[in-house]
């Protein structure tokens, strides 16, 4: 009868890459520093994230004020794109019909694949 040698994977540490030789065997970090440098790497990544859409919605937001400030209503992607506008930021979207109704905050307004029109606030937005 053959007997197969037992040999015990050694996990390693998903911070640093030092091999983990003592604990559970499914252990994921050799010590404390590295869990806590690791979770604090990810909330930080995540911060970020979250930091470039909100001011990815506020330029937007911005930009449509101003449109509704010098009383314009429509404009085309480019002139839009030119700005600082970026159309997959929004903070609603609904379909209706043949045309795209978004918002972004209180500003509504439809949108196609060159222009946006009936840019208006929302009343009422409580």
């Amino acid at each position: 009868m053959v007997y197969k040698k037992y040999e015990r994977h050694i996990p390693v540490c998903l911070e640093c890459g030092d091999q983990i030789r003592y604990g559970r065997a499914d252990k994921k970090f050799c010590c404390d520093e590295c869990r806590t440098r690791n979770y604090n790497d990810k909330a930080r990544k995540s911060r970020a994230s979250k930091r470039r859409v909100m001011n990815a919605l506020s330029r937007n937001y911005e930009i449509l004020d101003n449109l509704i400030k010098a009383d314009v209503d429509s404009a085309d992607m480019l002139s839009l794109a030119s700005m600082g506008f970026m159309p997959s930021f929004m903070t609603s979207f609904r379909k209706c019909g043949k045309h795209d109704e978004c918002s972004c905050f209180d500003i509504r307004y439809i949108m196609t694949g060159t222009r946006i029109y009936s840019i208006s606030k929302i009343e009422n937005f409580d």
